[in-house]
């Protein structure tokens, strides 16, 4: 199985991204709104085909990224059927199989965190995406949506510790950047309900938290019940002026293609040296030659009435311009994805400084 774990610094939050390595069919689980740009370069980067999204619960603490993953890929949003949330395609319960690929996970009903968690337990029992009901030498916290230590304790002891005690266990947060642990692990070590703790024992601890009120949860659960949807429905791209695209590594790119068709609405800057910007690539036409250990000290040399687009050979020193320029302040500013190679490559127009003269 093809396996990704990131990571949300601002709400601790883990995201998932599954899939199979040979048909290519992914799921991604728990992400995080304001980290779609991001998690959606790596389902393209990894040319995946992302057939669901999957929250293991509605939650309070930040805004699911599943609409925005639907409407960048068409995948299926699947939650479970207690929360009758807005924006589900695939209402999931207790039994329910998920299939990508040759891979499956198997959807287990853990109430106690909220009233409709789930725990997502991949084929074999190797591994169990636990959300908030089982976390790492901890648990989810019980005291509001319908929260229910009792029924949590349940939860954890039937359908996660019943499972291998070298079955990995994977959260949905973590607050001290702990990554992994497993269910043998959690039995004997985990405060709050390991080393043979009894019923009473658990919920005496979670009914003594005494936590603050989370701080996004007026916002976070209504808009979760709505898969993350805005209230006004509108999809916003990462630029009004093109098709823009973020890398996985987080740089703005734009398309060969796109660009030789509307160059006169942008302007070019090649960072390559002089000797590269006359050579057999050539150059794109009105490209203006700045090269990159130039940069920073001829700033005022580069417009600003229009989106800018940075080239070199390949896209990497490119990539490091547009780095510099939006540090100096440009805002509209892409790297042309593949640089002078990809350019010709697509035998699209090109330039001398012959041809200039």
């Amino acid at each position: 199985m093809l396996f990704r774990q990131l990571y949300d610094q601002t709400s601790s939050t883990y995201t998932y991204l599954l899939a199979d390595p040979s048909t290519r069919e992914a799921v991604v689980i728990d992400p995080v709104f304001e980290q779609h740009r991001r998690d959606a370069a790596l389902v393209r980067e990894l040319e995946l085909k992302l057939v669901h999204t999957l929250d293991t619960h509605c939650h309070a603490d930040h805004v699911t990224g599943a609409w925005l993953m639907k409407k960048a890929f068409g995948s299926r949003i699947a939650l479970s059927k207690r929360y009758d949330a807005q924006e589900v395609d695939w209402p999931i319960d207790h039994g329910d199989v998920i299939r990508f690929g040759r891979l499956t996970l198997e959807v287990r009903a853990t109430p106690g965190h909220t009233e409709g968690c789930v725990t997502f337990v991949a084929a074999g029992g190797g591994a169990v995406f636990t959300g908030d009901c089982l976390l790492i030498r901890g648990a989810g916290r019980t005291d509001f949506q319908h929260g229910d230590a009792h029924q949590m304790y349940h939860s954890i002891e039937e359908q996660i510790f019943t499972l291998p005690d070298d079955c990995f266990i994977y959260p949905a947060h973590d607050y001290e950047g702990r990554t992994v642990s497993t269910v043998g692990e959690e039995k004997r070590f985990n405060p709050r309900v390991g080393g043979q703790a009894a019923e009473q024992d658990f919920v005496g601890y979670m009914e003594n938290l005494g936590l603050a009120h989370p701080k996004k949860i007026d916002i976070a659960v209504p808009a979760n019940l709505r898969c993350g949807r805005p209230e006004d429905g509108a999809y916003q791209p990462v630029a009004s002026w093109g098709p823009v695209a973020v890398t996985y590594a987080g740089l703005m790119e734009i398309a060969p293609v796109w660009l030789a068709r509307h160059l006169k609405g942008v302007d070019v800057v090649d960072v390559r040296s002089p000797e590269e910007f006359g050579g057999e690539l050539g150059h794109i036409p009105g490209a203006k030659l700045i090269p990159l250990d130039q940069l920073r000290h001829r700033l005022d040399e580069v417009p600003r009435d229009k989106p800018v687009v940075a080239v070199c050979r390949s896209g990497k020193r490119s990539g490091m311009a547009t780095v510099i320029l939006r540090d100096a302040g440009w805002t509209d500013v892409a790297n042309v994805a593949g640089g002078m190679l990809r350019w010709r490559a697509l035998s699209l127009p090109t330039e001398s400084v012959d041809s200039e003269q």
